[in-house]
């Protein structure tokens, strides 16, 4: 079998992305490390493919990466995160938002396509997956980020959104809480998957959940509001909240000091990402962290792996959440 990029990492013990520079000459790497690789290479007689295609004028070093929303601070940072990431082993992304909208999905997937990028990396909600089985069809590498999707046969890399629900809903019990609202965004996988282990960690506990308050809306500042003035004007409000992303959180903690509540005196809210915006709230905002610099190391790296070798059959990788104590929650039992 000829050898891959994969095995010449393996070999030097070192990351895909460590050999990636020293096949671009890009990147600070050890005369040391870089000769050990060069000799591995050798040894193992690996060809990289990108020598073939350089010599074809095929290949761009540029990767294509399609968020939802640019605006929101989570895809912010990982946006960020992949270009620190890309550009450590020579590439360049192209970053497309396309504001939950199908048809900028599909300009953008046609103007990435027309640029010829190397890969890309899709973070949005899947919702034309004929368009998206094409890229199979045209040989373009793909990763899932941060979603997944059985009808796409692609890598994927992600968070276990099941356990930091949970950790979530066992957290405010263990605070006293049992009256609660949701607040999720629609047709999004992830924030469905963040509810369902919200809602068994309170099952577990026995909690009956038939009269939580569920309330749907994008992560967006207008939407957000929304949200949260509906649950504050409640006649019986929930002592918690549960919002599947910060910046409703966030939103929410501003709308309540708008109409005159407290936070966490009089209703308590806790997010889902750790973004910045979580760090600076007032009062700072407890919230289930997703490791963004891990994701996005490992997105690079699978797509990568994949530019390098096109026949490898996909693989996920999921991450663990963790909690992120701050002052959002006010505990009942004291």
């Amino acid at each position: 079998m000829k050898p891959t990029i994969y095995d010449v990492a393996k070999e030097a013990n070192v990351s895909i992305a460590t050999v990636s520079k020293v096949l671009n000459n890009t990147g600070r790497i050890s005369e040391k490390t870089k000769n050990k690789i060069l000799q591995i290479m050798k040894e193992l007689e690996y060809q990289p493919s990108s020598v073939a295609t350089a010599l074809t004028g095929k290949k761009t070093f540029t990767i294509g990466v399609l968020v939802p929303d640019i605006a929101n601070p989570f895809f912010a940072e990982v946006a960020r995160a992949l270009e620190n990431n890309a550009r450590e082993t020579g590439y360049s992304i192209i970053l497309c938002s396309t504001d939950y909208q199908l048809e900028r999905e599909h300009d953008y997937l046609e103007l990435l396509l027309k640029k010829q990028v190397d890969g890309i990396i899709i973070a949005t909600e899947p919702k034309d997956l004929k368009k998206l089985r094409s890229l199979n069809a045209r040989n373009v590498p793909c990763v899932l980020f941060s979603i997944d999707h059985l009808a796409l046969d692609y890598h994927v890399v992600t968070t276990d959104d099941v356990r930091g629900g949970y950790l979530a809903g066992r957290y405010l019990y263990e605070n006293g809480h049992r009256q609660f609202a949701v607040i999720t965004e629609p047709r999004r996988v992830s924030g469905r998957l963040r509810v369902d282990g919200f809602k068994k960690a309170l099952v577990d506990e026995g909690v009956d959940l038939e009269n939580a308050f569920v309330i749907e809306a994008k992560s967006k500042i207008e939407e957000a509001k929304k949200a949260a003035q509906q649950i504050l004007s409640l006649e019986q409000r929930p002592t918690a909240v549960f919002a599947s992303t910060d910046l409703i959180a966030v939103v929410f903690i501003n709308e309540a000091r708008k109409a005159g509540v407290s936070v966490p005196e009089d209703i308590s809210i806790i997010g889902f990402d750790n973004t910045i915006h979580a760090e600076i709230s007032d009062p700072g905002l407890t919230t289930i962290a997703q490791p963004i610099a891990k994701l996005a190391s490992y997105t690079i790296e699978q797509l990568l792996e994949s530019i390098e070798n096109p026949g490898m059959p996909p693989s996920k990788i999921m991450l663990a959440p963790a909690l992120i104590e701050r002052d959002s929650v006010r505990n009942l039992n004291k």
